[in-house]
């Protein structure tokens, strides 16, 4: 398979020429990281533990679903829990200075609710799972899990990696993984045309517009807070990673273009936000639209996109 290169000109020009090609091919370097993590490092090296880390709209969600799909095929059942199922209850969350909720914070997660289900699951091969509501701010159910012998737990979330959740889990049966958009996309005299973090931004856009109800604006608002959360409370845990996972699907901007530049152009240029929405605009006008009925129905990209 030829190199895919993350250079404007050449994207735009394979968007052009052979779209399919081009998605097919990122699609493919992305499937081909999850099949080798289920090959080669988990069930060679019999983990119980999965921890899956990432900061906002890196694709999380879909990774350790597709992870577990694949050790699936590999003859391992793996079982999907997330960290934002172990939120602190309202009331609970510690705050701000300003005195409101702090989300992104690690103490914002019920730790010893967490280390009570991990360690009743991983000893006796059976607990309890919450699931939160974030609408309500509470625990709506608990759902039974049972694990057989070979079974495993993939556990996705912003703080997979701190070692607050990890200091008494046994290494020998954990493996973990951080998973980003680890690439910027340049012009072809070395420009950067939209770098990670922009690209995360773009994802969060959309899925945020897709699916929970907010406008560009909005999303553009808390990103800072979402950042700074990031930078506190994941990034320093990165080098605690046994494996490092690029999300980039190379096509990612034709897609979403067309359906971002909508969002980002009803911002006023004077309005909070508008500087930072000129400047995603700017950058998506240079890609070559491609329409999102393309995108394979089990992509990452899904993931923000929906079923547009």
């Amino acid at each position: 398979m030829s190199v895919i290169r993350n250079e404007l000109e050449y994207i735009n020009e394979r968007a052009r020429a052979c779209p399919r090609e081009l998605m097919e091919k990122s699609e493919a370097r992305y499937q081909n990281i999850i099949a080798g993590i289920a090959e080669r490092e988990l069930r060679a090296r019999g983990h119980k533990l999965v921890l899956l880390a990432g900061p906002s709209a890196s694709g999380k969600t879909t990774t350790a679903l597709k992870l577990a799909e694949a050790m699936g095929e590999a003859g391992v059942r793996a079982h999907r829990v997330s960290l934002d199922d172990f939120y602190h209850e309202s009331g609970n969350i510690p705050l701000l200075p300003d005195g409101t909720p702090d989300i992104e914070s690690v103490d914002a997660l019920d730790l010893d609710l967490l280390r009570a289900t991990l360690r009743d699951l991983l000893e006796t091969g059976r607990g309890s799972v919450p699931h939160f509501q974030f609408k309500t701010g509470k625990r709506t159910r608990w759902d039974a899990m049972e694990l057989g012998p070979d079974d495993m737990i993939v556990l996705e979330g912003l703080h997979a990696l701190h070692p607050k959740l990890t200091q008494n889990l046994d290494p020998s049966h954990t493996i973990k993984i951080y998973i980003s958009v680890s690439s910027r996309i340049y012009d072809k005299n070395k420009n950067i045309v939209l770098n990670k973090r922009s690209l995360r931004l773009i994802r969060r856009i959309l899925r945020d517009s897709q699916f929970r109800g907010s406008g560009a604006a909005e999303t553009i608002a808390m990103w800072p807070s979402v950042t700074a959360g990031e930078d506190q409370y994941l990034t320093p845990c990165k080098p605690f990673a046994d494996l490092l996972v690029n999300t980039i699907h190379i096509y990612e901007p034709c897609v979403f273009a067309p359906l971002v530049l909508p969002l980002l152009e009803e911002i006023p240029a004077d309005a909070p936000g508008g500087k930072e929405a000129r400047r995603l605009a700017r950058a998506l006008r240079q890609f070559e639209p491609l329409p999102p009925d393309l995108v394979s129905r089990d992509s990452l990209l899904r993931e923000f996109l929906g079923n547009f």
